[in-house]
């Protein structure tokens, strides 16, 4: 079986709402990507709003895409 790939862990904010529980979001280092929930957040009804620091997956394949798996605050 091959093995998973390694996620890339970041943190930004949260600058846009976007439909179907999509966001666009500010990275620490000023770039901007597209983050959807995660399915864990959709499961415990978990609210984002705009502001929101945010912990984000992304594959090493597309950068301009990630997962929120955390919601800082």
């Amino acid at each position: 079986m091959p093995e998973k790939e390694e996620k890339i862990e970041m943190e930004g904010e949260i600058i846009e709402s976007l439909r179907n529980r999509m966001f666009r979001i500010r990275l620490e280092n000023g770039h901007e990507m597209i983050g959807y929930t995660a399915g864990r957040m959709k499961r415990f009804r978990i609210r984002m709003m705009l502001g929101d620091r945010v912990r984000i997956e992304v594959s090493p394949y597309d950068l301009d895409r990630g997962r929120i798996v955390y919601r800082i605050g």
